[in-house]
């Protein structure tokens, strides 16, 4: 039998990924050992777009942090991503879907102001790049929305969702992440955080967890467990298919074996792989 085909070292994980191989090891190899392109998405680029109005509203004194200032920023925000990533123009079929893409982000920054009031906030970080070695494990790498410090030393980490809160049964994926976040935070600072909140601007609710050490640590070693099965998959190459109602928005269902697709050999170069994304 002819050994199993070698995959480039991974040594780093995002919980963006980390929940590609959950839910499909082999979407997971197409975006991070492959690196294969794929299709802009307008909700995803309008995550992107409200993001960044977000982050940029704290810029501002605290006196003008209004829902007029903010939808002010859009405009440049939106011409931004346009010189950086040409390409999304490609998302819409004319100027009238362009402009009802962003009638909807104007939607979900007018409703932040329904859930919280910035001119109360001064946010100790926005746009918080992490990058934390765990002992004999991944080196983690995430973007945290936002980290608030109250005067009385609280600490909370804040994650915006231009979603809608999903029914709990299917919340696991968010919580996943939110506590990923927050594990980096106590193995970087050695402070449990006290809140973990979630802001789902698609219907204006809130989901929050005030975590405990013990939680923590089961949450890491559920990122532990994650990372096992990622490693021993790559020294397998074996990268299976998981079918799933999600392989409907799949951008590489022509290459998958649940659909009669073969993928392409994977890459022989030995350089590693980072299965870190800008996303998180």
């Amino acid at each position: 039998m002819s050994p199993a085909p070698s995959t480039p070292p991974i040594r780093s994980l995002s919980p963006s990924r980390a929940a590609d191989f959950m839910q499909c090891p082999l979407l997971f190899r197409f975006r991070v050992i492959d690196r294969l392109p794929e299709r802009p998405s307008p909700a995803a680029k309008r995550g992107t777009l409200v993001h960044a109005v977000l982050e940029r509203l704290f810029e501002l004194p605290a006196e003008t942090r209004t829902p007029d200032s903010a939808l002010a920023l859009l405009e440049p925000q939106w011409r931004g991503l346009r010189e950086r990533e040409p390409e999304v123009v490609e998302m819409f079929p004319d100027e009238e879907a362009v402009q009802a893409w962003l009638a909807e982000a104007r939607a979900l920054v007018r409703r932040y102001f329904d859930m919280e009031s910035p001119q109360r906030l001064e946010p100790r970080h926005r746009e918080l790049r992490m990058e934390v070695p765990l002992e004999s494990g991944p080196r983690l790498l995430g973007y945290v929305d936002r980290v608030d410090v109250a005067p009385g030393g609280r600490v909370r980490i804040v994650d915006y969702k231009t979603g809608r809160r999903p029914r709990e049964r299917y919340e696991d994926k968010a919580r996943f992440q939110i506590f990923f976040y927050g594990v980096m935070l106590w193995r970087d600072t050695g402070r449990v955080p006290d809140r973990l909140q979630l802001l789902y601007l698609g219907d204006g609710t809130t989901r929050w967890y005030d975590p405990t050490e013990e939680e923590l640590r089961n949450a890491e070693a559920h990122i532990r467990s994650v990372w096992d099965d990622i490693t021993a998959t790559a020294r397998s190459g074996r990268w299976l298919p998981r079918r799933s109602p999600l392989c409907g928005w799949c951008d590489h269902r022509a290459l998958c074996p649940a659909f009669d697709g073969t993928p392409p050999p994977l890459p022989g170069d030995a350089a590693e792989a980072d299965a870190g994304s800008a996303a998180d």
